[in-house]
């Protein structure tokens, strides 16, 4: 277990020494043909990828490389979703680069957090983990301000609704979702906190600036 709790913190650390914010997109497409590309995705995530329903993810100012690895694994199975593994169906892979970097260039979203009452531990999370249950703080991958890493694929949290967040965490604790890589570290995290520390966690990245 201490191996284990050693290994997450180290990854953690790597990732946040690495740059967190890239003046030019990683990848390679076209914002014009990924904004008309969008216009499918408009129903659920918004016109200005500011989503309609806080169970939708915002995309706006999303890192285009986790949009792109996100959309790659909805079309190959190994994320699962009824609505979205049916659209990833029908991309191409120029549609998905398009569309990552569209939804990059636009503003993140602002909002407040979910729950003032739960800033002390959600706040204390977000920075300092916690050791005893083996969670790594998550600014070490997705930096102070929530903006994620780019070359990692850490996606942006800054202004994402906790409604989401929370069913992320869940999935990742119960297995539902296992797009973390080898590493695991997501699914290893999420395990170890219990239903307080990810309310407190979701609702507080929301908030982010």
């Amino acid at each position: 277990m201490k191996m284990k709790l050693s290994i997450l913190f180290a990854l953690a650390g790597l990732a946040l020494a690495s740059t967190q914010i890239q003046a030019e997109s990683l990848v390679d497409g076209s914002v014009d043909a990924g904004k008309a590309r969008a216009l499918t995705c408009t129903a659920c995530h918004g016109v200005e990828g500011i989503s309609v329903s806080p169970v939708w993810p915002n995309l706006a100012g999303q890192n285009a490389p986790y949009i792109l690895a996100q959309l790659q694994a909805f079309k190959d199975g190994s994320r699962q979703d009824p609505l979205m593994s049916g659209q990833a169906m029908a991309l191409t892979e120029e549609d998905m680069t398009n569309l990552a970097v569209y939804f990059e260039s636009l503003p993140a979203a602002a909002q407040a957090i979910a729950d003032e009452s739960l800033l002390e531990r959600g706040q204390a999370l977000y920075r300092g983990g916690n050791k005893e249950k083996e969670a790594a703080a998550c600014l070490a991958c997705h930096g102070p301000t929530g903006r994620g890493n780019p070359a990692a694929k850490y996606p942006a949290l800054n202004g994402q609704h906790a409604t989401y967040v929370s069913k992320q965490l869940n999935d990742y604790a119960s297995g539902t979702r296992t797009t973390d890589g080898k590493t695991h570290i997501m699914q290893d995290i999420a395990a170890n906190l219990d239903k307080d520390d990810i309310a407190a966690l979701s609702s507080y990245v929301q908030g982010l600036k």
